[in-house]
């Protein structure tokens, strides 16, 4: 039975000041793709992500859940949760944000306090602070919590253990070895070997287009080392 695309890119070209970081990427995303998403600084990876979530302009052909990212992109967002490589610069208190989050995407609030709870996040003592005055480590939980807490039918995470402590890093991998069978999940990272096990599909770019594409397991990386 053929899986259902969730994201479905045909010929997908992103430029900047006429450099082609995402050069005529043709690709499905498919639910339960549980993907690493590969490749070096500059290969294209975040832009891809960026692009998917509807904040970059582009030529070619990009739809998520059957919607266009740009023209649609708030309908878009209620399906994708998203865990960004550095936090944004958000000027809210981090009650705020839990209140803003709770209103638009519907999150999860019992869930998102367990969640902030494991990764050793005291989030009522830090309620009041300002986003900006917290340390990478605790934003990178705050938002981790938040994205997973929504229950999203896609999961886009770029370098999302790069803040956090190792307990932290073991909680996350925990939660995504739960997420629910069909939900997509896109990870950029460079810790392969941290997340071999929750993957089944290697997709590695480069100069802005796809190399490799191909089914993955922790034994074929193991058999890549020997």
């Amino acid at each position: 039975m053929e899986k259902q695309a969730l994201i479905e890119i045909k010929d997908l070209i992103k430029k900047f000041n006429d450099i082609h970081v995402i050069d005529r990427l043709s690709i499905k995303f498919n639910a339960g793709d549980r993907i690493a998403l590969i490749g070096q600084n500059g290969a294209g990876k975040t832009t891809l992500i960026r692009c998917i979530l509807g904040l970059y302009t582009y030529e070619g052909y990009l739809s998520v859940m059957n919607k266009n990212p740009r023209t649609e992109r708030e309908e878009v967002l209620q399906y994708v949760g998203f865990v960004p490589q550095l936090p944004p610069p958000l000027p809210m208190t981090v009650s705020e944000i839990m209140d803003f989050f709770q209103v638009i995407t519907g999150n999860d609030r019992e869930k998102f306090y367990k969640i902030t709870s494991d990764l050793k996040l005291d989030v009522d003592q830090h309620k009041h602070k300002p986003f900006l005055k917290l340390s990478g480590g605790m934003k990178q939980k705050l938002l981790v919590a938040l994205a997973l807490s929504r229950n999203p039918k896609i999961l886009l995470m770029d370098e999302p253990t790069a803040n956090l402590d190792p307990d932290a890093r073991k909680v996350l991998v925990r939660y995504l070895e739960e997420l629910p069978s069909d939900t997509l999940l896109i990870l950029s990272s460079h810790r392969v070997k941290e997340i071999a096990h929750l993957v089944n599909r290697l997709v590695e770019m480069d100069l802005g287009k796809i190399v490799v594409d191909e089914p993955f397991s922790p034994d074929m990386e193991q058999a890549q080392e020997c």
